[in-house]
């Protein structure tokens, strides 16, 4: 009967198209000679129930909060609760990012999400020769406990969730927060939040891993265990497609790629002893929202759906929790333009929308100037009261999966599908995650796709407003550009220097030992850091306790 009527669906088409649309184009030709997505996916002129031969209610969509969550993780999604405004901030040092948390909590805000600076990404102290000139520049500074307890001085702990953007010293972050709770009288059991913690993606795009790959998984398991035990309500990884799209990649290489690292953290879980329904509830994903709103809500669909049916299938979990696929969304950074800066809000609404759309939990708009600088007060603020009209005027949160049932936004999630299925295959032929990164995989195909990307707009295929089309002769910049003061680098490295003066050198010497000691053998690394922040050790010297022993990895050059 389903066949009968997608024939017949099929010729009415074929007909149409015959003798409706082609008289048409020949007076009125298509705009371009081909349609395509952000990801430069061919769209066809029309769909229809014909594109979805198969299509089965029950097992590809079903009902909001049930199996395989296709239409989201929560029974009543934004009518219940609205997705968490989580607005990313970090800037110079810990006395000013405390002051833009409180700005943004006091407008509305719901949730923290901090950047840190270079040298705390790549675990360096401020007063490192190599952090000279980078200090407070990109984020804010994070050398010891000290500048925890300032950053978060007079936020309660146990009353906002944070995010803390960090990987390869993911471990040494976490304890400091954890810590600096303790230190306002919240227990570890009540604080919440994500440490982005995914080192994986790191290899294959963002560049900001320092250990080779097997060392760092091993500090993820314990992270993971130790949380398992310690932190309950704490997401030990968020596993991130959105800096794989940055990087360039397409909608479904930042799906089949995130899945795959999830997967893969899964198993490290798994050889750590832990049960899976044990630690999955506390995985988090983080996703990229990019222009082409159809595409990005078909790849939101097809993850809540693929990983469901992994993590049941594959990996055996029972509870509910641990199918369910809850991600935060991050618009675009790599679409913002320095030309025109303003037309960024409207980007950067469009892709709100899509996540929304696409069923979100938590979301960060980019402020409009954020190709140019940090984001100035004005700037974060429309980018706030962006998703505050979308949440309360735009009608998009009012009911669940509203584009569910749409012939193009089904075929899309399909294929979404079909394509990240595709890449399993290729990346388990090759090995597994770790063997595809040493082999330069993830790599290769991002940086191919992200150059067909720049092509496209080079040639003038791809229409970028202000950059290539709708240009502004000599444009002046007209919009505030924030700038970070030089006094930043020398009061925080003063800072630092005064901690390691007035502190305790021998009993952090000893901790510092046992965190040797425990990373040579199989104890779990988390216990011997939480003590080693308590003394007040620096980043960068708990850090380089693993760099004496592993070194720095270099990835595999490519051509």
């Amino acid at each position: 009967m389903v066949d009968d009527t997608s024939r017949k669906i099929a010729a009415a088409k074929d007909n149409w198209e015959k003798n409706t649309l082609a008289p048409h184009q020949a007076k009125h030709p298509d705009r371009r000679k081909e349609f395509v997505t952000t990801s430069s996916k061919p769209v066809k002129v029309l769909y229809t129930p014909a594109d979805l031969p198969d299509f089965d209610y029950m097992k590809n969509l079903g009902f909001p909060s049930e199996y395989p969550y296709t239409r989201g993780v929560q029974p009543s999604m934004y009518r219940g609760k609205l997705w968490t405004m989580r607005q990313f901030a970090g800037m110079g040092n810990a006395e000013e990012t405390n002051k833009r948390f409180k700005f943004l909590l006091a407008h509305g805000q719901t949730g923290l999400s901090v950047a840190f600076h270079l040298p705390t990404i790549f675990a360096r102290d401020s007063d490192h020769p190599v952090s000279y000139g980078e200090v407070g520049k990109l984020g804010v500074a994070i050398d010891t406990l000290k500048d925890m307890e300032i950053l978060f001085d007079g936020i309660p702990l146990d009353q906002v969730t944070t995010s803390m953007t960090i990987n390869a010293p993911a471990s040494i972050l976490l304890a400091m927060y954890m810590v600096a709770a303790e230190k306002q009288g919240v227990s570890s059991d009540k604080i919440g939040g994500t440490i982005q913690n995914d080192l994986l993606k790191e290899y294959q795009a963002q560049k900001s891993w320092i250990l080779a790959p097997t060392p760092s998984l091993r500090i993820t398991g314990d992270i993971m265990e130790y949380s398992t035990n310690n932190i309950p309500r704490w997401n030990t990884i968020s596993i991130s497609g959105y800096h794989i799209r940055e990087a360039g990649s397409t909608a479904v290489q930042e799906l089949a790629f995130t899945l795959l690292n999830g997967m893969e953290y899964v198993r490290v879980g798994i050889k750590h002893g832990l049960d899976v329904d044990t630690f999955a509830p506390r995985l988090s994903f983080f996703f990229n929202a990019h222009n082409d709103i159809f595409e990005e809500v078909a790849k939101y669909r097809a993850a809540r759906r693929i990983w469901a049916r992994e993590m049941k299938e594959t990996f055996g979990a029972k509870k509910e929790r641990s199918l369910w696929m809850r991600f935060h969304t991050q618009t675009a950074g790599c679409s913002l333009t320095a030309q025109q800066p303003m037309v960024n809000v409207v980007r950067t609404a469009y892709q709100a929308l899509a996540a929304v759309l696409g069923g979100t939990q938590s979301l960060h708009t980019n402020s409009m100037d954020e190709a140019l600088c940090l984001p100035t007060e004005d700037a974060v603020r429309v980018a706030l009261r962006t998703q505050q009209v979308l949440a309360h005027e735009s009608g998009a949160a009012n009911t669940i999966d509203p584009l569910a049932g749409s012939y193009y936004v089904e075929t899309l999630t399909n294929e979404m599908e079909e394509g990240a299925y595709n890449y399993f295959e290729k990346v388990e032929a090759l090995g597994g995650v770790v063997e595809a990164i040493e082999k330069g995989f993830f790599q290769r195909e991002i940086a191919d796709a992200s150059y067909r990307y720049q092509k496209e707009i080079d040639s003038g295929a791809r229409k970028i407003v202000g950059v290539n089309d709708f240009v502004l002769e000599d444009e002046q910049i007209t919009i505030p550009v924030l700038k970070i003061d030089a006094e930043v680098e020398r009061s925080q490295i003063e800072r630092t220097q005064k901690i390691r003066k007035t502190r305790d050198n021998k009993k952090v010497d000893e901790i510092l030992d046992g965190l040797r000691k425990a990373s040579e053998g199989e104890d779990n690394v988390m216990p011997h850091i939480v003590k080693a922040v308590r003394e007040y050790a620096t980043i960068g010297e708990i850090f380089q306790v693993w760099r004496d022993l592993w070194g720095e990895w270099d990835e595999p050059k490519i051509f």
